[in-house]
């Protein structure tokens, strides 16, 4: 499968939605300090479309934070005037219960409460009607409300992601959930689909397609299939990267020979050049305040992560560790790089502290063959391909290693990984 890493290596050597197959999620390893949180089947919840209640356990289990305690027995609603001591002595913290409820209008009436076992109080709930498609939405955004009044930041889990897969000789680009379910398709072709980007609101997706024999550079509107080139100049047009505001969008483009990188208005005018140099520049990323581009260059022999003002100006390296470190990736709050390294022939998933001068790499898996880091828009996860078991596939980690979410494709090789912006 040609992915941006192909093009790398080889140039630094030298629309209407459809259904698409579910994913399954397998989750694995144990975190340092985890809430033990219990969610039992909401009531009526088995007559309902979707499960409710494992959906939440698999959201909250995926983040690292919890770890949810078997609960056999009867479901328990949102009603309900749990015994704190009894859960207390099955070494639950925190508690979690709703109902499902069919409405006459034929919507589906989702109701659910939290409760802090510890210290025996309610933290609130909330309902909603809700649309029979959107079961899974309510579902995400219940493990969301419960993320973050027992964290303090904001859950991802109604987030959406998009990927690209490749299956019978065809590309095709992907809209999900944030745990790959529920995924539609977005655009189908035979040649390669590259670099997805999510546009700051959430409303497009900029990506490389192949599909006149050159590498274009379109934006697509997510929901109505609509879209537009941005960038189809002579020569290669790669990479692109959407400004906090999207406003602007930065790529890598040959039309002046050699590889560089540019910044255009949203619509492909107003072009500007932003580096000058003989090296091969790509992959730009820009960093939460928008005020820095962070991007891979050769300049100094092997692949390293740059960056430079958005302004121009001068170029400071970042990465030291290793001889070829691609794909990077900012986290929102500024202070966590991922990126990809090559360790003899491998391909591993890297972490850089920026807000301590002189850190050291983090490693955070054991796999071969990573690509394309994506970060949560809370940062607190990490979705990335590799492969695993003779399959491309999905996996999402958390900054710290210890717990990894393989989102297995039933259909397809899956690559090109991007996550989201908050609002839906």
């Amino acid at each position: 499968m040609l992915t941006r890493r192909n093009l790398i290596a080889a140039g630094l050597a030298g629309t209407s939605l459809g259904a698409f197959a579910q994913f399954r999620v397998e989750i694995s390893g144990v975190g340092a300090t985890q809430v033990p949180i219990a969610i039992p089947r909401f009531r009526d919840e088995d007559k309902a479309a979707q499960q409710i209640s494992a959906i939440v356990r698999a959201d909250l289990e995926r983040s690292g934070f919890f770890r949810p305690v078997e609960v056999n027995g009867a479901a328990l609603d949102e009603t309900a005037r749990p015994a704190m001591s009894e859960w207390r002595a099955r070494s639950v913290d925190a508690l979690a219960a709703g109902s499902v409820q069919r409405l006459a209008d034929g919507r589906v009436d989702v109701r659910f409460k939290l409760w802090d076992v510890v210290k025996g109080s309610e933290l609130g709930g909330q309902a909603s009607a809700v649309d029979p498609a959107d079961l899974r939405l309510a579902a995400h955004r219940i493990a969301d409300y419960i993320y973050e009044k027992l964290t303090g930041d904001k859950g991802v889990f109604s987030t959406r992601i998009a990927y690209v897969t490749r299956g019978g000789g065809r590309y095709t680009l992907r809209v999900a959930d944030s745990d790959g379910e529920g995924g539609q398709v977005a655009l189908n072709s035979p040649e390669p689909i590259i670099s997805p980007a999510w546009s700051p609101d959430g409303r497009e997706l900029a990506y490389v397609s192949f599909e006149s024999q050159k590498a274009v550079i379109y934006a697509q509107d997510v929901m109505t299939g609509k879209r537009r080139p941005i960038a189809n100049f002579r020569g290669s047009n790669s990479a692109p990267a959407w400004s906090p505001d999207g406003g602007t969008i930065a790529a890598t483009l040959s039309r002046e020979g050699g590889s560089q990188l540019f910044l255009m208005d949203r619509n492909g005018g107003n072009v500007r050049r932003l580096t000058s140099s003989s090296a091969i520049d790509t992959e730009p990323c820009f960093s939460a305040d928008g005020r820095t581009i962070y991007f891979v260059s050769d300049r100094g022999g092997g692949p390293q992560v740059y960056r430079v003002a958005t302004g121009g100006g001068g170029v400071e390296r970042v990465t030291f560790a290793g001889s070829y470190n691609i794909s990077p990736a900012i986290s929102a709050d500024g202070r966590t790089l991922a990126y990809v390294t090559r360790q003899g022939n491998s391909f591993k998933l890297q972490t850089l502290d920026l807000s301590t001068p002189g850190s050291q790499p983090a490693s955070l898996t054991d796999t071969s063959d990573d690509e394309s880091p994506s970060f949560a828009p809370n940062g607190k996860l990490i979705i990335y391909a590799t492969r695993a078991g003779g399959r491309d596939v999905l996996m999402t980690t958390t900054l710290d290693g210890r717990i990894k979410a393989r989102l297995v494709s039933t259909t397809a090789d899956v690559r090109e990984p991007t996550w989201g912006p908050y609002g839906r």
